[in-house]
């Protein structure tokens, strides 16, 4: 007999498990509206043109993508932050600004399942668009930690990362790289961690050749920067135009204002400097900030920043834009491990106990009373002794049974028993409707 499994990289979700999915989405909404968010959501098969001219190089190799029926190249959406800023695009004079959006849809990438990163995955996607200041990011990343913090984490338990890949622009130019030439560095910075020495050299050394150690010496004291003071005292030391100090300065004034606005929102132990997150697209143009659990066990929970040339890309006006992404798999994962997952039962209003024949036709009028009135009721499909009904109530989760008896149906009456404490009492049948919704 054939044994069909699902694909590596896919989930499937019981009960149980879609509860807990359920949780995660209903607690992502609610924070997100709470920020006035609106929700949307695009395509999930693109043109696959969309993401690798938009995304990088990095993209193409993690794309679930095909030829279709028509001949089109198409892809199945690795994230939406492209597919957002084609839609803003699209209609960017008839849309009130700033824009506040927000989704939670289904992503899928083809890359090597491990701990925290499977193929298909459903991710919150925040964004806000029409607002070139910091404000953005810091009504953002509030946001983000507000949602963490709905989960019931403190402090204790995550913090955000800030970084700024305009600020590692100004310092690679000071040493005398290009544009070309500092966006392949910022590749091998954001593997920084996870590289070893012998591969970061060899991968700076196809963009700085012989200069390869210097150039990794350099970036690991710009790594060693954790506050404002201490990036402006680097740039100090560094003969630069009158052109780029203003243009420093200008960065650093905004990285306070943005550091002045997370603590005003009460955000500062949350928050700490660390220049090695620069993210992975090519798209990211300022402001990045990724959301770690503190014990280091995981993944990063969320990831984000400002791309303001990508609405332009997509034939739209200069647009600045900043946003979040927070995939639910190393979520859950967390979740789980703090102890903060709570454990779901679906409720349940009413379980019917009937005697035979008759008396379950007759239950089965009130049933669907009660159900159209907006309890749930649940009854046993097959004829069943009293005594496994009963036991099949106490298992159901329900708050009460109704129990129709030939006696009780005698006397124009149903019995109410409560499940939690087994009191009882009769409830005329003629009146069911209205006497439950005095009782429950």
């Amino acid at each position: 007999m054939a044994s069909f499994k699902t694909l590596p990289g896919f989930r499937e979700f019981y009960p149980e498990d879609y509860a807990q999915r359920k949780h995660i989405f209903q607690i992502w909404r609610q924070v997100a509206r709470r920020f006035a968010f609106q929700e949307f959501d695009g395509p999930v098969l693109e043109s696959l043109e969309l993401f690798t001219t938009k995304s990088g190089p990095e993209i193409e190799s993690q794309l679930f993508c095909f030829e279709d029926k028509g001949g089109r190249q198409v892809s199945l959406r690795p994230e939406l932050t492209p597919s957002l800023a084609r839609m803003v695009a699209a209609r960017a004079n008839g849309l009130k600004r700033p824009i506040k959006w927000f989704s939670i849809g289904d992503n899928f990438r083809y890359e090597r399942q491990q701990k925290g990163r499977l193929r298909c995955f459903t991710q919150l996607n925040v964004d806000l668009l029409g607002e070139a200041g910091p404000s953005a990011e810091i009504e953002l990343i509030a946001l983000l930690v507000q949602s963490l913090l709905g989960f019931g984490l403190t402090e204790e338990d995550f913090y955000v990362r800030l970084s700024d890949r305009n600020l590692w622009m100004l310092y690679l130019a000071t040493l005398g790289y290009d544009e070309d030439a500092i966006g392949g560095i910022l590749g091998v910075v954001d593997k920084w961690e996870r590289m070893p020495e012998e591969k970061l050299i060899a991968q700076l050394q196809e963009v700085a050749g012989e200069k390869a150690a210097e150039l990794k010496a350099s970036v690991d004291a710009f790594l060693k920067l954790d506050s404002v003071d201490a990036i402006r005292e680097c740039f100090a030391g560094v003969e630069s135009s009158d052109e780029a100090k203003a243009e420093l300065d200008a960065r650093l004034s905004d990285w306070q204002t943005l550091l002045d606005g997370l603590g005003a929102m009460g955000l500062t132990g949350f928050i700490k400097i660390d220049l090695s997150i620069v993210r992975g697209l090519a798209y990211y143009t300022g402001f990045v900030f990724e959301a770690f659990d503190k014990k280091g066990e995981f993944r990063a929970l969320a990831g984000g920043g400002r791309y303001d040339a990508l609405v332009k890309k997509m034939g739209g006006p200069d647009m600045p834009a900043v946003g979040f992404g927070m995939g639910d798999v190393v979520l859950g994962e967390l979740l789980k491990a703090r102890g903060k997952m709570p454990q779901f039962v679906e409720s349940l209003d009413f379980f019917i106990v009937s005697g035979g024949d008759a008396e379950k036709l007759t239950a089965l009028s009130d049933v669907a009373l009660l159900r159209q009135a907006g309890y749930s009721v649940e009854y046993q499909l097959k004829p069943q002794a009293f005594g496994k009904q009963f036991k099949a109530a106490t298992g159901s989760g329900a708050r009460f049974a109704l129990i129709y008896g030939s006696e009780e149906l005698e006397k124009g009456v149903v019995k109410l028993r409560n499940l939690a404490d087994r009191s009882e009492q009769d409830l005329p049948r003629d009146r069911l409707l209205e006497a439950v919704r005095e009782l429950v």
